[in-house]
Parts: structure tokens; sequence; C-alpha cells
């Protein structure tokens, strides 16, 4: 069953057209509020501390998390070095790729990848992956948040970890629709939320407490259909105290959307039915 009308909040940033029109080719009523641009931090220290102890021979593993982290990670990289140092540097030691984005970008170089984590490429995944490696100095690009049960993770097997942080999320620049959102929510206006990415949540939570109606957005969300794309941004939801209702098959646009337009009613359904 297509979503026949249902009124579906998304909150994707990068690839908002594309999904409002996979929401409205499966009969919803689309609105999408960008919740998030992609900064490069201003002072990369940390960026530059990598290169240094990366040509020192200080490093053995790099674990890159993001395709888009990678790419930003070798233009910075690139303002004081020469083009190629972050590939011939990665050439060099052990590379782990969580997923296939980073992976296709290193591929594009011409850089072995010796661990692909697998779906859906959580912390979990990341950490059983190396688990018998026998590399103990690792950097990891992060991917806008820190990811404090990684780095705890690799510590605790006994690791000495270098953090390397590329660019950061910040709010977008118009936050009118992302307010528009809450208010919608706030007033009972939505009945399926799809989140693409953890970050959407705290980003959601702090405008509509801008706008004096986050406790309203908090009881609200509950009761929509609540989909999240993977376990990252189920465990984020479950951190303000929302269970997702469903997550797709694969962590992609498109199985998301028509997955959740298959199920929504009969999640709304049950929640009506549980006075929820």
């Amino acid at each position: 069953m297509p979503f026949d009308g249902l009124r579906v909040l998304s909150l994707e940033s990068r690839r908002a057209a594309e999904m409002e029109t996979l929401i409205r080719k499966q009969g919803g009523d689309a609105f999408v509020a960008p919740s998030m641009r992609e900064l490069p931090l201003e002072n990369n220290p940390e960026a530059f501390l990598f290169a240094e102890k990366m040509l020192a021979g200080e490093i053995d593993m790099v674990i890159l998390l993001t395709g888009v982290g990678t790419r930003f990670l070798d233009k910075v990289l690139a303002a004081r070095y020469p083009q190629t140092t972050l590939a011939d540097m990665l050439r060099k030691v052990t590379v782990v790729a969580r997923g296939p984005k980073p992976a296709a970008v290193l591929r594009e170089w011409k850089v072995p990848v010796a661990v692909i984590v697998p779906e859906p490429n959580t912390w979990r995944e990341l950490l059983a992956a190396i688990e018998t490696r026998a590399e103990r100095r690792a950097a990891v690009q992060e991917y806008g948040k820190a990811n404090p049960e990684l780095l705890t993770g690799l510590a605790a097997r006994g690791m000495e970890v270098t953090s390397v942080r590329v660019y950061q999320w910040e709010l977008p620049e118009d936050t009118g629709p992302l307010r528009e959102a809450a208010r919608r929510l706030a007033s009972g206006q939505v009945d399926v939320t799809l989140f693409t990415t953890s970050i959407q949540i705290p980003h959601l939570l702090r405008i509509a407490d801008e706008e004096g109606i986050g406790e309203q957005v908090r009881a609200a969300l509950p009761k929509t259909a609540v989909i999240s794309i993977g376990p990252t941004t189920s465990e984020a939801l479950l951190e303000i105290g929302i269970a997702p209702d469903m997550e797709p098959t694969h962590p992609k646009l498109g199985f998301l959307v028509s997955e959740a337009a298959q199920v929504s009613h009969a999640i709304l359904a049950r929640k009506t039915a549980h006075g929820r």
C-alpha cells in the first residue's frame, strides 16, 4: 500500500529534491525541510597533525568513515602538501572503509582497502571487522559528530587513537523550513517522519526549543510513524526516548521510502488502537 495521502516529513538536506520526488511517487504529501549543512572546519589542526604522524610513520591504520569526509580531508591537506599526498600516505598503511562510499573514493584513488565494514556500517560492525588485526596505532576520520563508542572501543583494545575531524554539521543557512517542520509536528500535521541521519534529530529539537515548542514536538514524534534509515540513527532516537517503528532492509533512500510506504498505515493504525 502506498502512502495514499499521508503527510510525510523528511529532514533530508543534500538530496532533498530526490527525497521529495520519491515520497510523491509513493502517494505521500511530502514536506522536506533541510536540517543541516556540512562545513569544513575553519582551522584543521587535527588534519595536519594526522599528516605529520603519517609522514613520520606513527600511524599504521586509517579508518575512513565517510566518502565526503575522505574528500574533505584530501582537500585540506592539499592546501599544505602536494595534491596526491593523502593517497600516497594511505597506500603505506592498513586502510579500513566504513561501507561503500569511502571505499568508492579509495578505488578512484587506486588505494588498496584492507577492510570494508559490512552493513549496517555502525561502530559495532567496524570493531568486529578489525577484531583480529594486529595494528595498534589508528587514525579515525570522523564525520561531523564524534563517535565516542568507536573511539572507546578502539582504546579498550589498547590502540593509540588519533581523531581526525575534517568537517562539521551546522544548521542550514535558511532555517525557515525546519521551523515550519517543527510547527507541523507540534500541531499534529505530520503522519510519517523519515530520519536519514542521526544529526537531524538534535537539529530538529534545537529549532523546536528555540520556537518554544520543544515539549510538543517530543510528544508528537512518537505519534507519527517514525522511520529510521539504520541503527546509528535509531540509537540517536532511542537516546531521546523514541523507538523507531521501522528500518529499511538496506540503508538507502529508495528502500527507506518504498518500504515506509508499505507499512506506515499499519503502524499508525496500531498506534491509534493503543491510544498513542
